[in-house]
């Protein structure tokens, strides 16, 4: 067991005892990792405790907390699910009175899979490992350094590929609207593929995402086609940065600056009980 394992263990040993779970990876049948969560009545559970590969914990978190809003919870969460954990907070996804955050800090090659510019954590009080530098993504400074026509060429080519799975948005723990405009034929063909023009998915979403992704890469990590989601929002992220001076995740009392107030009834995006 690495130094930074044994750390983890310990510091979920710690509070465990007091909670009612601490959520997260877990190594199970044939080495497939992923979340559970992990109870004071069965500790010998924590033998399995693992850290790679990243998967997407935020988001069972939230199922949890719909079924049991009042449990008490710790969460052990990386610098980009620390920053989804907040921006929930701030679009009223989950409650953090009875959760715990357990920061642990990326390592240099978990930091470089994830061409990760922040690979630390910032709010939890809990923090297992040490903070480094975050990487360059060669990829989006490519993209960027592109002109106008040469980006709509490169995206529309990407877009083509899109087969509509919806992969990305089904992963992404940023999206939770009730009822999702991605299935409104206004907007994007249901029922065809290919499609007639895939990049609506794409842009639809993009918009949708503003000043809400936290650069985790599920969806990139997921899509079947290899499309370079993350350097489409990353490109996104530093037009917000620089338009609005916000970033996501960073301040817990900051509000974005697309956060809706949306009148009670069907498109509620809450997703949480009245």
């Amino acid at each position: 067991m690495s130094d930074r394992l044994t750390s983890l263990h310990e510091a979920i040993e710690k509070v465990l005892p007091d909670l009612d779970g601490v959520l997260a990876l877990k190594s199970g049948p044939g080495g497939i990792v992923s979340p559970y969560l992990f109870s004071k009545e069965h500790p010998e559970e924590l033998a399995k405790l693992a850290i790679w590969p990243k998967e997407p914990v935020p988001d069972t978190l939230k199922i949890i907390l719909r079924a049991h809003p009042d449990a008490k919870l710790a969460i052990v969460c990386r610098g980009c699910e620390e920053r989804g954990i907040v921006e929930m907070f701030k679009h009223a996804q989950l409650g953090l009175d009875n959760l715990t955050l357990i920061g642990l800090q990326c390592e240099k090659d978990e930091a470089e899979f994830c061409r990760c510019a922040k690979p630390f954590t910032v709010h939890a009080k809990t923090i297992v490992g040490q903070p480094i530098e975050g990487v360059a993504d060669p990829l989006t400074e490519q993209v960027s350094a592109l002109s106008q026509p040469e980006k709509l060429a490169f995206w529309k080519q990407e877009f083509e590929h899109c087969i509509k799975c919806y992969g990305c948005r089904n992963i992404c723990p940023q999206c939770f609207c009730n009822i999702c405009a991605l299935e409104d034929e206004k907007w994007v063909e249901t029922g065809r593929l290919p499609m007639a023009k895939p990049s609506m998915y794409h842009l639809v979403r993009a918009m949708h995402m503003t000043a809400k992704c936290v650069a985790c890469r599920e969806c990139e990590e997921t899509c079947p086609a290899d499309i370079p989601m993350a350097v489409h929002f990353r490109l996104i992220a530093r037009d917000v940065k620089e338009m609005f001076n916000y970033e996501t995740g960073a301040d817990m009392e900051q509000k974005p600056p697309q956060l809706l107030v949306l009148e009670e009834g069907e498109y509620d995006r809450t997703g949480l009980p009245h």
